[in-house]
């Protein structure tokens, strides 16, 4: 491999080998291993959110988010992970200078788009949480199935238009070197006019991708978390319906707090590109590593779902370790969980199984005269028998975001 080959592309011109150890470090290894088991858990969070018994609002725009993620990851893996092993190594040549720059021209746009509905899927999770916290006479209207999946829909169609022009932004060239074609992806310079930086790219994106979301998550979560400390403060009397409303709050609040921690980096970087432009170039580390901390905000939900999540760590023991829950799924077990999120279900108070109970109030005995003239007593009524109501459960389930920064700045 000759050193012209190497630096064929714009975008490898003047980089240093220390650049391109970090650039493999935190890209080639971390990323690709990181995104990888984001991609099994995600999987395994749509497998588990989509079973019959899990099914509720939260839980369809939780299959919804895992989506995004997934689609997140894949792009991030194409366009950032693989591409950072042949500078450093010389392997995947052929991926490097034929097969990415093809994709990237539609991989760019699509992977902003799954942030943006993943950063708009994490607010509407946020929203239902509140309402049902808060508001939860009002949450069994607002919070089904039916509007969620509408949510969901609405959210994603919503990205794709406002990525849209970012199908423009990139155009594909070849380069000869070395007697070799290969090919380079470059800005279009006819489309990314200074108007178009600095209204769409710089301001608009700030707007809604940061601005927005996070002052409304923030506000919500300011609600949610007072209405959690005061209900804890009288936990003893809540009943097992706000119990577990109080638990899956809680779990999203961790949701919702790792999105922050993984979004305060890029929402950095993104800001010094405003600024400092030009001067932008030299914190490439700072946008290599805010890329890392999206990937890992869309790979971790289903090991805080397994940890924080009653319900969906139990269907998923039983689904994959079926052998160790057979006991913890019997009728003892499961009877007393009771209700579902946001209303859809009725709580329902269960009585111990074969118990009777017979009126406290006995019907007089009606005085009707037999043929001898005595009167004879009524029958007794008979013994009332309550049964065992159908178990329904809540779903203990509880997203992001890849900064695009790296991106525009590789164009």
């Amino acid at each position: 491999m000759s050193l012209n080959a190497s630096e064929a592309c714009d975008s490898d011109i003047g980089v240093e080998p220390a650049d391109k150890l970090f650039r493999f470090v935190v890209h080639g290894v971390l990323l690709n291993v990181i995104g990888a088991g984001g991609l099994l858990g995600n999987v395994l969070s749509v497998v588990v959110l989509s079973r019959p018994q899990m099914r509720s609002s939260i839980n369809c725009l939780l299959v919804g988010l895992a989506a995004c993620d997934t689609v997140l990851i894949l792009t991030s893996i194409l366009l950032f992970g693989l591409t950072a092993v042949f500078p450093y190594t010389g392997s995947m040549r052929y991926y490097y200078y034929h097969v990415c720059p093809h994709i990237t021209p539609y991989a760019y746009p699509i992977a902003n788009a799954a942030q943006t509905m993943s950063v708009y899927l994490t607010l509407i999770v946020t929203i239902e949480r509140w309402v049902a916290v808060c508001h939860p006479f009002r949450a069994k209207a607002l919070c089904t199935s039916s509007r969620a999946r509408w949510y969901v829909l609405g959210t994603a169609a919503f990205a794709l238009a406002y990525n849209t022009p970012k199908f423009f932004e990139a155009e594909l060239v070849q380069r000869l070197v070395d007697g070799e074609l290969v090919y380079c992806v470059t800005a279009d310079l006819e489309f990314r006019t200074e108007s178009y930086i600095v209204v769409y790219i710089h301001s608009l994106y700030m707007i809604v991708m940061y601005i927005v979301p996070f002052t409304a998550l923030a506000a919500l979560n300011a609600c949610i978390v007072r209405q959690v400390r005061r209900a804890q403060a009288e936990r003893a009397r809540l009943s097992r319906v706000q119990r577990r409303e109080l638990g899956l709050a809680t779990m999203l609040l961790v949701v919702v707090l790792v999105f922050f921690l993984c979004n305060l980096l890029p929402l950095v970087t993104n800001s010094f590109e405003v600024f400092l432009d030009d001067q932008f170039d030299k914190l490439d580390p700072l946008v290599k590593t805010s890329n890392l901390l999206v990937t890992i905000n869309s790979s971790v939900n289903f090991v805080i779902y397994v940890i924080f999540g009653e319900k969906f760590k139990r269907v998923f023991l039983k689904m994959f370790c079926a052998g160790g829950m057979r006991r913890r799924d019997s009728p003892e077990h499961t009877r007393d969980d009771s209700f579902a999120s946001c209303g859809e279900r009725v709580s329902l108070r269960l009585a111990r199984n074969g118990t009777l109970r017979r009126s406290e109030a006995r019907s007089s005995r009606s005085t009707t005269l037999t043929g001898s003239g005595r009167p004879r007593p009524s029958p007794a009524p008979a013994p009332t028998v309550y049964y065992p109501a159908p178990v329904t459960e809540l779903s203990s389930t509880s997203d992001s975001r890849w900064n695009n920064g790296h991106s525009r700045a590789h164009f």
